[in-house]
C-alpha cells in the first residue's frame, strides 16, 4: 500500500480555526488523501502518470468527489482518511466535460461528509479555504481572484471557473470551501498570471483553477448510475493546442487519435473548422462541438511550412481509447 508524500501548507497561509463562523476541523475532517496506480499501457500513462496523488471529498452515500485526471484509468485506489484509517476505492464516474472524478469507498466510515453549496453564488473577494488531506496545517486560507472563461489545452472549456489566491501546493482534488462552510469546488490545477499593481514588468504568481460544484449538481445522478453523463457524446480530436498571438497553435497530438490519423501534426495552425475562423482556444472547441456528437467528420483548415491546405478529421468518443474500471 502506497503512502502519501509529505508536505505542508506554510504556516503564514494556514487557515486559523478562530477565524471562521463554521467547524473549520470537522469541515477539513471530510478531505481524504487519493493515491491512484494505472497500468503502464493505460493511454494516459505516458501523459498523467502511473501513479497519482491528491485529494477527494467525502460528499456522502460512500462517494468521494476529486478532479478526475486523478482517478482515470486507475486499476487500483487507497483512500487516506482523516482518522487514520486508509481504505481501497472504486473508480465510479468520470466526466470529461466538466472534470470530476468520482470514486465509491469500499467500506464504511463515520467521518463527516460536506455539504454542496452554491459556487454561483461566491463573489470575487470572497474568503474561502483550500482544504488539503490532512487537516489544518494542509489546507490554505484564501480568496476568490477570478470568476471567468478557461480554455484547457486538452480540449475543454469551462464557461466560468472559479480562480483562487494564493496557491495550494497540492491542489489537485481540494475541497473549495465557502465563507459559510460548505463545497464550492473541487481543485484542478496551478496557472500562473501576471501580478496586478506591481512597477516591475514580468512579475508573476500562481494561481489555483477550481472546478465549480454547481456542475456537479445536475449530473450526479448519472455518474453514480453509469459512470459517465448519460447525453451525446462531444467529438474528441485528439489534439493538444495553445494561444499564439491570436492563432489556436498544435503542441502535441494524441497517439493513435483521429488528429494522428489525419496526419496533423505538433506546429501545425489551425485557421477554421468547417469554415469558420477560429483564433482561440474556446472558438476552436465550440465550433468543433458545433458540429455534431463523436464521430461526426471536422472538417478543418490548417497551415504548415507556409502552405494552407484543408483535412478531414473523424472524431471519436474519448472514453473509447482510456480503460475502463473493473471491481476488485
Amino acid at each position: 500500500m502506497a503512502s502519501l508524500i509529505e508536505w505542508k501548507v506554510p504556516p503564514g497561509v494556514q487557515p486559523r480555526t478562530g477565524d471562521y463562523a463554521y467547524d473549520l476541523e470537522r469541515v477539513l475532517s471530510a478531505v481524504v488523501g487519493l493515491h491512484s496506480i494505472i497500468p503502464p499501457d493505460a493511454f494516459t500513462a505516458e501523459t498523467l502518470g502511473v501513479e497519482r496523488a491528491g485529494n477527494g471529498v467525502l460528499i456522502g452515500d460512500g462517494l468521494v468527489l476529486t478532479v478526475g485526471y486523478l482517478i482515470t484509468e486507475a486499476e487500483i485506489i487507497w483512500l487516506h482518511l482523516s482518522d487514520g484509517t486508509v481504505v481501497q476505492g472504486h473508480p465510479l464516474g468520470f466526466d470529461g466535460e466538466t472534470g470530476f472524478g468520482l470514486v465509491q469507498l469500499l467500506g464504511r466510515t463515520s467521518l463527516p461528509v460536506l455539504e454542496f453549496g452554491s459556487s454561483n453564488a461566491a463573489v470575487i473577494g470572497e474568503r474561502v479555504v483550500v482544504g488539503g488531506a490532512g487537516g489544518r496545517t494542509r489546507s490554505l486560507a484564501g480568496r476568490i481572484a477570478a470568476k471567468q472563461e478557461f480554455a484547457g489545452y486538452w480540449e475543454y472549456l469551462l464557461e466560468e471557473a472559479i480562480f483562487t489566491f494564493p496557491a495550494h501546493p497540492n491542489w489537485g482534488g481540494t475541497a473549495l470551501i465557502s465563507s459559510q462552510g460548505d463545497l464550492i469546488g473541487i481543485g484542478s490545477l496551478q496557472i500562473e498570471r501576471m501580478r496586478e499593481g506591481q512597477g516591475g514588468k514580468g512579475a508573476t504568481e500562481n494561481l489555483n483553477m477550481t472546478i465549480p460544484i454547481d456542475l456537479l449538481k445536475p449530473i450526479l445522478g448519472d455518474l453514480t448510475t453509469f459512470g459517465r453523463v448519460n447525453k451525446p457524446v462531444r467529438p474528441w480530436l485528439g489534439v493538444y493546442c495553445t494561444e499564439v498571438e491570436d492563432r489556436v497553435v498544435t503542441v502535441g497530438i494524441a497517439p493513435k487519435g483521429p488528429a494522428a490519423r489525419a496526419e496533423i501534426r505538433t506546429g501545425d495552425m489551425i485557421v477554421a473548422v468547417a469554415g469558420e475562423n477560429v483564433s482561440t482556444l474556446a472558438s476552436f472547441y465550440r465550433r468543433v462541438w458545433a458540429i455534431g456528437e463523436a464521430g461526426v467528420e471536422v472538417p478543418m483548415t490548417l497551415h504548415r511550412d507556409g502552405v494552407t491546405f484543408d483535412v478531414r478529421v473523424n472524431s471519436s468518443d474519448r472514453a473509447k481509447f482510456l480503460k475502463g474500471p473493473r471491481m476488485h
